[in-house]
C-alpha cells in the first residue's frame, strides 16, 4: 500500500504505507488511512517527529559503531560489494518534516490518503 500526504502549501508526498504509518506514530497520530493533521496541532506533531528521528539517529550511529567493529574482524568483505546501503527512516522522514514546517508556517493542515 501507498500512503500519500497533501498539503495546499506544498507538493504531495508518496510513500510506502509501512513508512508512512511509522512516521505517524512516531508524531503520536493514529495510523489509520486516511487521516488529517489540523493547523493547530502541527507543532506538537512535528516536535514529536522531531524527537523521536533523533532518537533514532542515535540508535543508528551505536549500530553502525557496532557493525563498523564486526566488519574489520571480517576476513573477506566481497561479499558486501552487491548490496546498496539501506535508507534510513530518518532519511525517508526529511520530506514530511519539510511539508509539516510549511504547513505550521502556514497554518494550513496536511491530510494523507492511500
Amino acid at each position: 500500500m501507498l500512503i500519500t500526504f497533501h498539503s495546499k502549501i506544498s507538493g504531495d508526498i508518496t510513500m510506502f504505507g509501512d513508512v508512512a504509518q511509522k512516521l505517524l506514530h512516531y508524531m503520536g497520530l493514529c495510523e489509520n488511512v486516511p487521516g488529517v493533521i489540523e493547523a493547530k496541532d502541527i507543532p506538537t506533531a512535528l516536535s514529536h517527529l522531531e524527537q523521536n528521528i533523533a532518537k533514532l539517529k542515535q540508535q543508528e550511529l551505536q549500530q553502525q559503531a557496532i557493525q563498523d567493529a564486526d566488519d574489520k574482524l571480517k576476513y573477506d568483505q566481497d561479499d558486501d560489494l552487491d548490496q546498496s546501503p539501506p535508507i534510513s527512516l530518518a532519511i525517508r522522514a526529511i520530506p514530511l518534516i519539510e511539508m509539516l514546517k510549511a504547513a505550521q508556517d502556514a497554518e494550513c493542515h496536511v491530510m494523507w490518503d492511500a
